[in-house]
C-alpha cells in the first residue's frame, strides 16, 4: 500500500513540475536574431515563423525580430556566443554557417548553436537587370567561359559562402574554368538587388524569394533556379531550372531554428515541438507556397545528423574549389 501511494505522490510531483516548467516557460520575450539585413531568406525565414507562432498562440510572449548583419552571419553568431544558455535567444540559419566555418572567416560553426529544427528548404536563383544582354543562364556561362572576369557576379552572403558557392557550383557544372577569377561582390540586405536593378552588376545569386517581387514587377529577370525540379506553381513556375538548361547540377538552401549555445534541454524540446506545430498549420503552407520554399521538418537529432553530412560534403567541395582553409 505505502508502495503504491508512493508511486502516486512521485507521479503527482512530476506532473506538478511539468506544470511548473509549462507556466515558466516562456515567461518574457524572445531575442529573434536575423543574422542578416532586412528583406534577405533569413530575415524572412525567422519573421514568418515567429509570426505563425504568436498568431497561433503557440508561444504567448512577444518574438521581435533583430537584424544582425555582418560577416556571412559571423556578426551574429558572435554575439550569440555572449547569450550561452539563453533559452530565449532563437535564431535561423542555412549554409553559410558551414560555410563561413569552413572557408576560415571564423573559428564559430554549427557546433557553437544549439540545433531546433529544420524547417524548409530554399533553392537559389540567378536574376539579370531587365535590359541584360543576357537571356539565357547558358549565355552567361558562355561569356565566362571565354572571360570568366567578363561578368560581375554579387550576392547577399560573403565570399566562399552560399551565394558565391551556389553560382560557382552552376559554373563549374557549365563548363568555366579558373573558378577564383570570376568577380564576386559581397552586399547586404537588399543592397544587392538595387544594385542588380540598377544594373551596377551583371547577376544576382540569392534566394529565390528575394527575386520574386522585383521579377514580377517587371525590373529584372530570373534566369534559372538551383531547384531539383522546376516549381510548379506561383510567380516562379515559368523558370527553368538549372538541369532543364542543360546543366547537370543543383543547390539546397536549407533552413533552421537555432538556440544559444547550451540551450537547456526542457526549453529546446517546447521549442522544437512549438516549431513543429507551426509546420502542421495551413498558415504555413500557404507562406512556403508564396514564397516558392519547400516544406520539410526535422527535429533536433535529425537536423544535427543532417548538419554534421553537410558539414562533410561542404568540405569536399570547398577543397575542390581551393577554398578549405579550416578543420
Amino acid at each position: 500500500m505505502r508502495k503504491v501511494a508512493f508511486l502516486i505522490l512521485t507521479a503527482v510531483i512530476v506532473s506538478m513540475s511539468g506544470v511548473a516548467f509549462a507556466a515558466a516557460y516562456p515567461s518574457k520575450n524572445f531575442d529573434c536574431i536575423a543574422p542578416a539585413g532586412p528583406g534577405g531568406g533569413w530575415d524572412t525565414t525567422i519573421r514568418m515563423i515567429t509570426k505563425v507562432l504568436t498568431e497561433q498562440k503557440f508561444i504567448t510572449t512577444a518574438m521581435p525580430v533583430t537584424n544582425r548583419p555582418g560577416g556571412g552571419g559571423g556578426v551574429a553568431l558572435e554575439y550569440i556566443q555572449r547569450k550561452k544558455g539563453d533559452p530565449y535567444l532563437l535564431t535561423v540559419f542555412s549554409p553559410p554557417l558551414i560555410l563561413i566555418n569552413l572557408t576560415g572567416q571564423t573559428p564559430l560553426s554549427y557546433k557553437n548553436l544549439t540545433p531546433i529544427a529544420m524547417m524548409i528548404n530554399d533553392f537559389g536563383a540567378f536574376g539579370v537587370p531587365k535590359g541584360s544582354k543576357f537571356a539565357s543562364i547558358n549565355e552567361v556561362f558562355e561569356a565566362m567561359k571565354k572571360d570568366p572576369k567578363s561578368v560581375k557576379i554579387g550576392g547577399t552572403s560573403s565570399l566562399g559562402s552560399m551565394d558565391h558557392i551556389q553560382f560557382l557550383v552552376a559554373a563549374k557544372a557549365a563548363g568555366v574554368e579558373n573558378l577564383k577569377d570570376i568577380p564576386y561582390i559581397a552586399f547586404q540586405g537588399g543592397e544587392g538587388l538595387a544594385a542588380l536593378m540598377g544594373a551596377h552588376i551583371d547577376l544576382l545569386s540569392t534566394g529565390m524569394a528575394e527575386l520574386v517581387g522585383p521579377k514580377e514587377s517587371g525590373d529584372i529577370k530570373v534566369l534559372a533556379l538551383t531547384a531539383p525540379d522546376r516549381i510548379p506553381s506561383g510567380p516562379l513556375s515559368d523558370v527553368p531550372t538549372l538541369k532543364e538548361s542543360g546543366i547537370d547540377a543543383e543547390y539546397v538552401n536549407w533552413r533552421g531554428i537555432f538556440g544559444a549555445p547550451g540551450m537547456p534541454e526542457e526549453e529546446r524540446i517546447f521549442m522544437e515541438d512549438a516549431l513543429q506545430k507551426v509546420a502542421a498549420t495551413p498558415e504555413w503552407k500557404e507562406i512556403c507556397e508564396r514564397n516558392g520554399w519547400t516544406q520539410i521538418f526535422m527535429g533536433s537529432s535529425e537536423f544535427t545528423s543532417f548538419l554534421d553530412k553537410s558539414n562533410d560534403e561542404a568540405k569536399s567541395l570547398l577543397s575542390e574549389i581551393g577554398m578549405l582553409q579550416a578543420n
